[in-house]
C-alpha cells in the first residue's frame, strides 16, 4: 500500500510542467507592446504507472485538473515576460473497495489549491532579420501548490521544490507550398532544490497553417531525463515520496489551434509517452481560449 501511494505522488512533479512547456513560443520573442494570452483546462486520470524500470503497473484511478491561464508579453523587441499560472488545481484519489465483500477500504480523497507557477523571461539572442532564431529562457518555478494533501500526504497540487530551469531554442519558419509552416528544436537544464535530481531536457516541435492561416496543426516531441543526483527520497524523508525523484519520459503532443478572428481562438491537444519511468501511464488533454494581441 505504501508503493502505490507513492506512486500516486509521483508524477506531478513532472506533468505540471508540461502545459508551460507547450506554450513557450520557440525561439521568437514578442514585439514590444504586443501580447499573447490563454486561459486553459489540461488534466490527466489514470490507472496505470510507469514503475521505475519502464515498466507498467495498476495504482487506484488518480487525477489533476489544472485550470490556468499563460501569458507573454513583449517587454522589448528582444524581451519577452512569461507567466503559467494554475490558479486552480484538483488532485482526487478514487475509493478502494474490497473485491471479496464489497467493502470500502479506503476512501476517495481530492484536494484543491493553486497550482505551482513559473514565471520566466526570453531574450532573443539572434540578429533581426535572420532566417533561424536564437532565444535563451531563464524560468522559476515557484512551490505554490500543495505537495502532501490528503489523509496519506500523497495528493498533490505541486512538487513542493523551487526550480530553477535555462532553455535554449532554435527556430525557423518556412512554406512549403501555399502552407506556412515552422519548425523549433530546444536543450534545457532545470536545477531542482529539496534533494530532487537535476534534470536535462531537450526537444522539438513542427506546426503548418491551413485555412488561409486559420489552423495551425502541431507536433511535439519533448524528453526529460534526470541526472540521478539527489536523494533517494527527495525530501529526506522516510518513505512518502521516494518515488517522486528521478522522473524520466519521452513524450508526444498533438495540438490543434484555430482563429475565430485576427485575435481570439481556441486550442485542443492530446499528450502521452513513447516511454517512461514514474509517471502515470495515461494520456492528458487540454483545451483552452487565447488572444493573440499583435
Amino acid at each position: 500500500m505504501e508503493i502505490l501511494n507513492n506512486y500516486k505522488k509521483l508524477s506531478l512533479a513532472i506533468l505540471l510542467t508540461i502545459p508551460f512547456l507547450a506554450s513557450a513560443g520557440g525561439g521568437w520573442t514578442k514585439q514590444k507592446g504586443t501580447a499573447y494570452y490563454k486561459v486553459s483546462q489540461w488534466w490527466v486520470v489514470a490507472a496505470k504507472h510507469y514503475t521505475g524500470t519502464g515498466g507498467i503497473d495498476p495504482n487506484v484511478t488518480t487525477g489533476t485538473f489544472n485550470t490556468s491561464f499563460y501569458g507573454e508579453y513583449g517587454i522589448t523587441d528582444r524581451l519577452t515576460g512569461i507567466v503559467y499560472f494554475p490558479f486552480f488545481s484538483r488532485t482526487f484519489r478514487n475509493e478502494q473497495v474490497s473485491g471479496t465483500n464489497g467493502m470500502v477500504t479506503s476512501p476517495g480523497e481530492a484536494v484543491n489549491s493553486i497550482g505551482d507557477t513559473d514565471i520566466a523571461v526570453k531574450y532573443g539572442l539572434s540578429k533581426p532579420g535572420s532566417k533561424f532564431v536564437f532565444a535563451g529562457t531563464l524560468l522559476l518555478g515557484l512551490p505554490l501548490g500543495k505537495n502532501d494533501g490528503g489523509s496519506d500526504g500523497s495528493l498533490q497540487t505541486g512538487d513542493g521544490e523551487f526550480n530553477q530551469m535555462v532553455r535554449f531554442d532554435l527556430s525557423r519558419s518556412f512554406s512549403i507550398g501555399k502552407i506556412n509552416a515552422y519548425g523549433n528544436i530546444y536543450t534545457a537544464f532545470n536545477n531542482r532544490t529539496n534533494n530532487f535530481s537535476d534534470e536535462f531536457r531537450a526537444g522539438g516541435e513542427v506546426g503548418a497553417s491551413f485555412l488561409k492561416n486559420k489552423l495551425w496543426g502541431i507536433v511535439r516531441v519533448d524528453m526529460v531525463e534526470s541526472l540521478q543526483n539527489g536523494l533517494s527520497s527527495a525530501e529526506g524523508s522516510s518513505g512518502a515520496t521516494i518515488f517522486a525523484n528521478n522522473t524520466e519520459f519521452i513524450s508526444y503532443t498533438y495540438e490543434a489551434a484555430y482563429y475565430a478572428t485576427d485575435k481570439l481562438g481556441f486550442s485542443a491537444s492530446y499528450g502521452g509517452a513513447f516511454s517512461a519511468k514514474l509517471i502515470f501511464a495515461s494520456p492528458s488533454y487540454s483545451v483552452g481560449v487565447f488572444l493573440d494581441l499583435k
